[in-house]
């Protein structure tokens, strides 16, 4: 794929025509010859990319392998000259230190050296354009018939597809009543066997949370195994709804002992998805208890029938067959339209289409997905054309090439997007955030300011198209917050970067030497031998490399470790439990470096060897103690995104004054962090730098919150404050909050620790403000009818010691676009308010507020509430909340969907007037006016 080496080389160069960059006086002297060489690139882009969209059938030509040769070395080049110069002018040449004469010869020799660089290169592209007049001449001579339409959608053509399970309803039913049947013994293991793609994951999440099996078993839990499996994640997964995150330090010894103690005497439901071998069921099995569980069920998935036959019972066994073609019409249709009105001459072409898919739900999914913002009959009938082609008798090469259908026609960017969630573990579920970063870092992403909109536009395009799995979303339902790809589409990604030379992923693989030392060696010579979960017990990084591409010879690459430094743009890690000294001494090595995450080693203080990766857009670090940024900083003049995990108690970073050179950074995240005031930009000091390009704060400390720190982060638009730690520090709180006014673009604030000084008026909070989450802040609850004036907030979520008081009474009618309302461990005992205080709330959250006994009855008059869900609160809130429910039905509104959940003591959810109750080992069925009584004699 040439246009992603293109877009690459393109995001490099408009970054050095528009940043305040170390090496600006070199810039100046070469700018023009820099705007001419970006005119080239950005008409060879163009070019590229339509050739690439036409180019349905995937087929790689010898001048695509061209134009990605002379991009990446182009961008190569340019690169290492200028971190020579950089790095070059701050050391002293021939042992004279300070001689303004040997600098001059060296800055003279550097301009010129450079100059002739970029006269080869645009050379370079000269010749390319060659090529491609060559071809454009061909490309007149082509018939219309082998061109394609665009396949890309909008925002207002995107059809939602209806996510339950279509069809399947006998293997459903079957499934259910053995999951459900009366076996005494051990537990019974219950395989569901298949080809990849055909249903299987789809079919147990279904029956995973259905109504009957929340009712029949006390736990329930799963775990995703994959070929790269690891026993101790696992473990993890199945632990994870019962443990907090202390657990993941311990051994997989120690888990298996605390999974075999959480689930003994309990009747259990466990799902093991796409389990590859016997021997990983062996290992998970050693770590189920086997006494005292009568009626317990494990539930596998597995594409091998060997494992099926080993694991399971055989009369248990269900093999999912394929489609018949009533079920991949169903399906096609509600995947491609929905409940939309179907025309006739996109029935027959879609019937069509449906049978050619051989009844395999996944590629029925993603054609439809292809099709689903289309509505030109020729469109489908050439999709239908290409698929019908797919002549083979192998179900496998056959879904394969209909996936590869489906990414022919994606858009160059999104084929880059696409692809680059083979760089994670398979199975892996992907923080949306960090997946939508990368792609800026690596470049994928045209150079605007709203960098992370284009992003958001590419994963939702991937989503309707059935290519990306929505893992999690946010608690109000409008932002994705993980995902995930389907393992035939992770092997598809893994495949094409192979094929397409695009990076080359390898890992450097952390070992013990035998004096017990750790130390780094670089794996896999060959590419894609990925390491696996038993092969590197002390984790990995995974790095991407640029292909030793003919452009490129001349610089001596070679297989030693040195060139693979050389060549690295990014490393994430992985699965690492060790000190950063482990890669501390390499870092200086790797000289062109774009994303580099150490997320999982600790330091204790800032790596100065990171400081020379003067190409650096995305770095995250962990630490344990404070850190102190050191001025150098601004070298790193491309960085977008900064992250520090650690402590959020105990940890401070402090920034110097020239953190305010860095123009490109967008998105600041630290447990605490102080933010000098910016320096002066005129004479006068009226003007100050800022961030202009900034989206994303948290958390600043509330020391720093001046009137020249808020003005130069005024283009923010989430914020999280850290307050003081005490009320007798929050004395020094002198209003700072009424600097937030400023904050135009603020959509997103948080607000932990305590103020002293909260706004008195809601015209000082930020006029945008749709998101407002508080903690540990102490207010009182009156105070909200402060927070109920502010005009446009959507989502309000009051945490841990946000308010304090015993009695909420809204004395204002406000919240007048509320959709969500979050309480969670708050000591309030009395809420009194009335339906118009809360007039379009659509979900209501509470959690572990232990002191709440009613929800207030009026709430059954809000026509737009959708949900209550309860967390560890007490029985008689459930009450209160079937209650409401009950009145809605005599009211004849919709009732609200009500879940109440306490893994410490029991799961209830109700349904019309009935309530069903788990606690334990025994089940209770009984009306809600019942549930107080219930719980009692618990």
């Amino acid at each position: 794929m040439a246009h992603a080496s293109v877009a690459s080389l393109m995001r490099t160069i408009e970054s050095l025509l528009t940043s305040n960059s170390p090496m600006q006086s070199l810039i100046c002297d070469h700018r023009e010859e820099l705007c001419a060489l970006r005119e080239k690139v950005s008409s060879l882009e163009v070019f590229v990319k339509n050739f690439e969209k036409n180019n349905v059938f995937g087929e790689i030509t010898d001048f695509e392998v061209e134009i990605k040769e002379v991009a990446s070395a182009v961008e190569y080049t340019i690169q290492l000259r200028l971190t020579e110069t950089v790095l070059g002018e701050e050391k002293s040449i021939i042992g004279i230190i300070g001689s303004r004469f040997f600098k001059g010869i060296s800055n003279i020799w550097t301009r010129q050296k450079f100059r002739k660089c970029l006269q080869q290169l645009a050379k370079d592209i000269d010749h390319v354009w060659k090529e491609l007049t060559k071809i454009q001449d061909k490309g007149k001579q082509v018939s219309k018939e082998s061109l394609v339409h665009d396949f890309s959608s909008s925002a207002n053509d995107i059809v939602n597809v209806n996510n339950n399970m279509v069809g399947r309803d006998d293997q459903k039913e079957r499934l259910l009543e053995d999951l459900k049947g009366s076996y005494s013994g051990e537990p019974k293991v219950i395989p569901i066997v298949g080809m990849g793609g055909i249903g299987k994951t789809t079919l147990a999440k279904e029956v995973y949370n259905h109504e009957s099996i929340l009712r029949r078993f006390d736990v329930r839990a799963w775990a995703t195994v994959s070929q790269q499996h690891n026993i101790k994640e696992i473990l993890l997964s199945l632990l994870q709804l019962i443990m907090d995150d202390t657990v993941k330090s311990k051994g997989e010894a120690e888990l298996a002992d605390m999974l075999q103690k959480s689930l003994k005497r309990k009747r259990y439901f466990i799902v093991l998805d796409d389990i590859w071998s016997c021997e990983v069921w062996d290992g998970v099995r050693r770590c189920l208890p086997t006494e005292d569980n009568a009626g317990s069920r494990i539930l596998l998935t597995t594409r091998n029938d060997e494992v099926a036959c080993y694991a399971g019972i055989e009369s248990l066994s269900l093999r999912m067959s394929f489609m018949d073609q009533y079920e991949s019409w169903n399906l096609f249709k509600s995947a491609a339209f929905s409940s939309e009105a179907l025309p006739y001459e996109f029935e027959t072409v879609g019937k069509q289409i449906a049978a050619e898919c051989h009844g395999l739900p996944l590629t029925i999914v993603v054609v439809a997905g292809l099709l689903k913002s289309k509505r030109e009959i020729e469109d489908w009938r050439s999709v239908a054309k290409d698929v019908k082609s797919f002549v083979t008798n192998d179900p496998d090469e056959r879904c394969s090439r209909v996936l590869r259908l489906s990414y022919n026609h994606l858009t160059s960017d999104l084929k880059a997007c696409l692809l680059h969630f083979g760089i994670f573990p398979e199975d892996s579920d992907i923080p949306v955030k960090k997946l939508m970063r990368s792609w800026m870092a690596e470049g994928f992403l045209k150079l605007e300011n709203d960098l992370e909109g284009e992003a958001e536009k590419c994963l939702q395009e991937l989503v309707d198209r059935c290519l990306i799995l929505v893992c999690k979303k946010s608690l109000d339902g409008t932002k994705i917050r993980s995902c995930k790809v389907h393992d035939l589409i992770y092997d598809l990604c893994v495949r094409e970067i192979q094929r397409e030379n695009i990076f080359i992923m390898n890992d450097i693989v952390l070992v013990y030497s035998y004096s017990e030392c750790r130390y780094l060696t670089m794996q896999k010579m060959q590419p894609f031998k990925r390491v696996t979960g038993d092969y590197c017990p002390f984790g990995f990084y995974r790095v991407l490399l640029t292909p030793v591409h003919r452009q490129l010879r001349h610089f001596s690459f070679g297989l030693n470790n040195n060139d693979l430094l050389k060549r690295t743009h990014s490393i994430f890690s992985f699965g690492l439990n060790v000190p950063i000294y482990v890669l501390k001494p390499e870092l200086i090595h790797f000289k062109l470096l774009k994303v580099l995450e150490l997320r999982h080693e600790e330091i204790d203080n800032f790596p100065l060897q990171i400081l020379s990766l003067i190409w650096l857009r995305y770095l995250s670090l962990f630490c344990l103690e404070n850190l102190d940024i050191p001025p150098v900083i601004c070298r790193l003049w491309n960085l977008q995104t900064f992250i520090v995990r650690g402590p959020m108690q105990s940890v401070k970073i402090t920034f110097p004054e020239e953190i305010w050179g860095l123009m490109q950074l967008r998105h600041l995240k630290l447990p605490e962090f102080y933010l000098p005031n910016p320096p002066s930009i005129s004479a006068d000091k009226g003007s100050h730098m800022g961030f202009s390009n900034i989206q994303t704060i948290s958390y600043l400390s509330s020391d720093c919150c001046t009137n020249e720190v808020i003005l130069g982060i005024q283009n923010v638009k989430e914020l999280g404050i850290r307050g003081y730690e005490t009320v007798s520090m929050s004395i020094r709180d002198s209003g700072i909050l009424n600097n937030l006014v400023h904050l135009q673009q603020l959509e997103t604030l948080s607000l932990i620790f305590f103020f002293s000084h909260f706004p008195a008026s809601a015209k000082a909070f930020p006029a945008m403000l749709k998101k407002l989450k508080l903690g540990d802040t102490y207010i009182s609850w009156s105070y909200l009818d402060i927070i109920a004036e502010l005009p446009n907030l959507e989502v309000l979520k009051l945490m841990n010691a946000a308010c304090c008081g015993e009695e909420w009474r809204p004395n204002v009618k406000g919240f007048t676009r509320l959709k969500l309302l979050s309480i969670e461990d708050n000591d309030v005992k009395f809420w009194k308010a009335t339906n118009d205080n809360f007039p379009v709330l659509e979900r209501l959250v509470l959690k572990e507020c232990s002191s709440l006994k009613e929800i207030p009855i009026e709430f059954a008059e809000i026509h737009t509430l959708q949900l209550i869900e309860l967390s560890r609160c007490l029985p008689e809130l459930g009450e209160s909340a079937a209650r409401i429910q009950q009145e809605q039905e005599e009211l004849g509104n919709n009732p609200v969907d009500v879940r109440i959940s306490d893994l410490r003591k029991y799961i209830a959810f109700i349904r019309g007037h009935t309530l069903f109750l788990v606690y334990t080992s025994q089940i209770v069925h009984k009306s809600y006016l019942a549930l107080p009584h219930i719980l009692s004699q618990k």
